[in-house]
């Protein structure tokens, strides 16, 4: 198994994000599981944390269909939900996105 941790990983993760399309999101967990990783979901949140400016990061959400909010200032909460909304992800009253709409199915090229 790969090192979660290295540089490599990091790249995959960024490569792997950068296929989401508008008005989709993915979780953490699925795209450590897609990395062949399916423990990773951490140390996909490392390479979040770390992304290049190319990278939509904001559409990278936590198992439960919320934004995480751990590691990052409040203000980027708000960013991430309005960049989400404003490509037609839409959050539900409790501030959760329903997965069985928006959750990018990579298989199946949605």
């Amino acid at each position: 198994m790969k090192d979660a941790t290295s540089d490599s990983f990091f790249k995959q993760v960024y490569g792997l994000v950068r296929q989401i399309p508008p008005g989709k999101v993915a979780t953490y967990g699925q795209i450590a599981a897609l990395l062949g990783n399916p423990r990773g979901a951490r140390a996909v949140g490392w390479a979040m944390r770390a992304c290049p400016k190319d990278v939509p990061w904001h559409r990278v959400i936590n198992s439960q269909g919320r934004i995480s909010e751990r590691g990052r200032h409040p203000y980027d909460v708000d960013l991430q939900r309005a960049m989400l909304e404003a490509e037609g992800v839409a959050f539900e009253h409790s501030g959760r996105v329903d997965l069985s709409i928006y959750q990018w199915l990579a298989d199946k090229g949605d």
